[in-house]
């Protein structure tokens, strides 16, 4: 499903991965044959010369003497494709140390995966929920809070739609609200043509619909539109707006940023703030003007997990790696975090290992 790893690894072979399964076991390219047979990703890439088949023996180093084991992580879709690349960069150092990712949605990682103690990372793309702690803690799995990068959640219509290039919040909150749940383009803008709405967006599985409520409809608020097409896989989205010139949809920039090509972007208008209209860029995220859509990305690594030396070395190595333009900005399309943020998540980090291994 993936080519092998010949150096930096594009976004694209991440997103269409992610698009094309919606899990992945890293097998070939990121020397994870054994766990990958299970996930869909097994068979690929097979015998490629970065260790692959050290799932077979990952009580074993391969010369190295290093680490060995495997590590499973679920959650986010947004976040997915950052794992990836954190993983199989760090198996390129590490090959007898298996990375299984599943993008499961942010809620959906924490309730079935990660609180019962299946999963040693769960990925999200908003803070867990004090529920999802109770679950945590029902199962003693202690959920370490680390944040990795900033996204700037993206709202994309068809190129074709010439009527539109920005939404006033107040005006993105009407669509999307199932209070007011528009019909038509016209129901929102007697300017705008009187046809059919057609709406594309994540399932109430993700932590992109969880934000999107918190942002845009407010935690007080209307609930959010339940007749659309919903869907865990962020390349369904991209495909849907760009296949009808009367949709819209919304979802993480680095999907987005993948598909430039196949749908547009609009700008926001936070009325409040006085900006104007501000479309998403890693720019307008980094310097905090693309509001309130931007938003900080997590993983949490549960805490017992990280007594085992090869989960807490790639969690260390995930921080480490934060602040990596060529990773996080360019690979993939977040925002990286600053070196006073490195700091802070590193220093939560040290704490919980020490805490976990003392």
């Amino acid at each position: 499903m993936m080519d092998e790893p010949s150096g930096p690894v594009s976004r694209r072979r991440f997103l269409t991965a992610s698009g094309a399964v919606g899990a992945l076991a890293l097998a070939g390219c990121t020397s994870n044959e054994g766990a990958g047979g299970s996930d869909g990703g097994g068979g690929e890439g097979g015998g490629d010369g970065n260790g692959s088949g050290s799932g077979n023996d990952s009580g074993n180093s391969s010369g190295s003497g290093e680490l060995s084991g495997t590590i499973d992580i679920a959650g986010s879709s947004t976040v997915f494709p950052l794992a990836t690349a954190m993983a199989e960069r760090f198996q390129q150092e590490h090959p007898d140390v298996n990375i299984n990712v599943q993008s499961t949605g942010s809620g959906g990682g924490f309730a079935n995966h990660f609180c019962p103690g299946r999963t040693d990372f769960n990925n999200a793309s908003r803070p867990i929920k004090e529920e999802e702690k109770a679950q945590c803690e029902q199962n003693d799995v202690t959920p370490v809070e680390l944040q990795v990068a900033t996204d700037a959640l993206t709202v994309v219509v068809n190129n074709e739609a010439d009527w539109i290039d920005c939404l006033t919040v107040e005006q993105l909150k009407q669509i999307w609200s199932a209070e007011t749940k528009p019909q038509k383009w016209s129901d929102i803008n007697s300017d705008w043509p009187d046809e059919d709405l057609e709406l594309y967006g994540p399932s109430d599985a993700s932590g992109t619909y969880d934000y999107f409520i918190g942002a845009v409809l407010g935690e007080e608020g209307p609930s959010h539109r339940q007749d659309y097409s919903a869907t865990e896989q962020d390349r369904t989205i991209v495909q849907g707006v760009q296949g009808s010139k009367h949709a819209m949809g919304y979802l993480g920039f680095a999907y987005y940023s993948e598909n430039k090509d196949a749908v547009k972007a609009l700008g926001i208008d936070n009325q409040s703030g006085g900006g104007g209209c501000v479309k998403p860029s890693l720019e307008t995220a980094k310097a905090g003007e693309y509001k309130p859509l931007s938003r900080p990305l997590f993983t949490y690594p549960a805490k017992q997990s990280l007594a085992e030396e090869h989960v807490a070395e790639f969690a260390k190595f995930w921080i480490e790696n934060a602040t990596s333009q060529e990773i996080v900005a360019q690979a993939v399309g977040y925002v990286p975090l600053d070196d006073s943020q490195q700091e802070e998540q590193m220093n939560k980090l040290q704490q919980a290992i020490d805490e976990a291994q003392g």
